[in-house]
């Protein structure tokens, strides 16, 4: 039933194979949508689904495009939303469904963590250690003067 070439993926390398189709599913259009439509209080969809934004935001997270505005126009959605229209969504996502993505999505992907022999051992015992990434500094150090005390 399955295509030969998908097939070749599966047997050279059936973890990546695991990994997709596991975030597919957890990351399903509609489970967003639900997400947003269960949470959301002030906010409403019309032409620009959560699940869309999700979207254009995920390819800016990992990398894949610099920016939300390239995102937009390589997804070609300029034509469902202008590009004001899409800023004004996202800057108004209300913090309880942002709450809600992260926690309905957390323990399905720590799962996925665990099932890869992914964790890691603890840094500092008896501490939760966090990394904040700092690549935002870079862009704000020739503005910012050194602050000295003594």
């Amino acid at each position: 039933m399955l295509s030969t070439v998908f097939e070749q993926f599966v047997e050279e390398s059936p973890m990546s194979v695991m990994a997709r189709v596991l975030m597919e599913r957890i990351f399903t259009p509609e489970r967003l949508d639900n997400i947003f439509e269960k949470h959301a209080t002030v906010q409403y969809q019309q032409d620009l689904l959560f699940s869309s934004q999700v979207d254009l935001m995920s390819l800016v997270v990992c990398g894949i495009h610099k920016s939300v505005h390239a995102a937009y126009k390589a997804k070609a959605i300029e034509k469902i939303v202008s590009t004001t229209a899409l800023y004004n969504k996202l800057s108004g996502i209300e913090l309880n469904v942002s709450q809600a993505l992260l926690k309905e999505t957390a323990s399905d992907l720590n799962y996925l963590v665990k099932a890869m022999s992914g964790e890691q051992p603890s840094l500092l015992s008896g501490y939760q250690v966090k990394f904040v990434d700092g690549t935002c500094l870079a862009a704000t150090d020739h503005r910012l003067n050194v602050i000295s005390f003594g």
